[in-house]
């Protein structure tokens, strides 16, 4: 019976070296409800507070009817029901603002991206790969990951004898793929959240000006003499505070959306030139 001698096919199978990262997104599901909690407590017992009215509401309950607020902040409670709701959102966009914040910079890592790839270019034309691996470990960003778990499969490849320079190269790749399918979610996770809130924020404001506008028409249905005018315009401008609180809110939720996925643009472009670089290396230094 003839001997069946391994394929270079069959050697060519591809083990990863890449350990999926355990992380809890607990904030997604927190943040929205302690939002909309803490935006009823502002609205209820800051704004609301019977000392900024002159004809306060002492029975208390959900949705006291004061009257007459002493300053421009506390007119802003009698704005309606939907005023805690957009200062829910509002503390939402903060809380993910100042996630996201932390997390890409943490994934930017230590120092300049484009440095750090050509002092590992440097190393690899050396063929110093522990040195790149060492710049890895202090660059400890999103790229770095990426690099240091192709550097592995890199250093691995080098005294492989069982593949040709092609398969080599195509481990390595893969390597990369598998790394950078692990860094991309965490840099992305919960921008979500800031692109809903920037469609919905000016809406839910809406919202509340034209539940203003009905209630401000109504009072001015009911009113006699000179009183009509003085009511409608007070009436007008309570419900405005709904459109600037929406308007504002989805503001922020924009400017912070496009600054943190120009940032996520960045890394990825490093991540992408970092795989690149490895391929190009191996294939140009180990033929």
């Amino acid at each position: 019976m003839a001997e069946i001698k391994p394929t270079a096919q069959a050697a060519a199978k591809h083990v990863s070296n890449v350990k999926p990262k355990k992380s809890s997104n607990a904030i997604s599901w927190v943040a929205p409800v302690l939002g909309i909690v803490i935006g009823y407590i502002i609205w209820r017992f800051v704004l609301g507070n019977p000392a900024n009215f002159n004809k306060p509401d002492l029975s208390g309950g959900f949705w006291p009817k004061h009257e007459d607020a002493k300053t421009g902040l506390s007119r802003m409670y009698d704005g309606g029901i939907i005023v805690p709701v957009l200062i829910g959102l509002l503390l939402i966009v903060i809380t993910f603002c100042i996630e996201r914040m932390l997390t890409i910079a943490k994934a930017s890592g230590k120092g300049n991206i484009g440095e750090f790839i050509r002092n590992v270019q440097f190393n690899l034309a050396n063929k110093d790969v522990d040195k790149a691996l060492a710049l890895c470990d202090k660059q400890k960003g999103s790229v770095g990951n990426v690099m240091k778990a192709g550097l592995g499969k890199y250093k691995e490849m080098i005294t492989n004898t069982e593949l040709d320079t092609d398969q080599k190269v195509l481990n390595i790749q893969k390597e990369i793929e598998e790394a950078t399918a692990l860094e991309l979610p965490m840099l992305e996770k919960n921008l979500v959240f800031l692109s809903t809130i920037a469609s919905i924020a000016t809406l839910v404001g809406l919202l509340g000006t034209v539940v203003g506008m009905i209630t401000a028409f109504a009072a001015l249905a009911a009113s006699e003499g000179g009183s009509a005018s003085t009511q409608l315009s007070k009436g007008i401008a309570e419900a405005l505070y709904n459109t600037a609180l929406g308007i504002g809110t989805s503001a922020i939720s924009i400017i912070m959306y496009n600054i943190f996925t120009t940032r996520i643009d960045g890394i990825t472009y490093g991540i992408d030139e970092s795989g690149f670089t490895l391929t190009q290396s191996f294939a140009s230094i180990y033929k």
